[in-house]
């Protein structure tokens, strides 16, 4: 083991301060990920299905034992008007944000943006009686 990977594999901070400059296999969706094009040097999400994997518990530090696959389930904006995905552990439920890639999926993401008007928590077809009420 040279020096450079023993020290990413024993300094719990080591990512928080270095580019990530290896590609993976997405665990969900078997596709090639490469860093070069995330516009970062910190990859942690596939571009295709923005699935990523329980690894950290604070960004960077690598020392989440779970390991469970983290589905993206939303979008939110940030003050600063940057995107970041909402991701959800599989096993344990975590929720972690992490800011979008210049490369991720825009259909990707604009389906999770509408999943919400896509699927309300009430039926469709009552919003006139739902919206009725509100102003009687």
């Amino acid at each position: 083991m040279n020096r450079e990977n023993k020290k990413r594999a024993f300094d719990k901070n080591y990512y928080r301060t270095h580019p990530c400059t290896e590609e993976f296999t997405c665990r969900s969706c078997g596709r090639l990920v490469v860093p070069e094009g995330a516009g970062s040097g910190h990859r942690n999400h596939c571009p295709y299905c923005l699935c990523s994997v329980h690894l950290d518990i604070e960004p960077g530090d690598r020392a989440a034992d779970c390991g469970g696959l983290m589905e993206p389930v939303a979008v939110w904006v940030r003050k600063n008007g940057e995107w970041a995905v909402i991701h959800r552990c599989r096993i344990c439920g975590t929720l972690s944000s992490n800011r979008i890639a210049a490369d991720d999926s825009p259909v990707k993401l604009m389906s999770l943006a509408m999943k919400p008007l896509a699927m309300p928590p009430f039926p469709i077809e009552r919003i006139d009686e739902l919206t009725e009420k509100l102003y009687e």
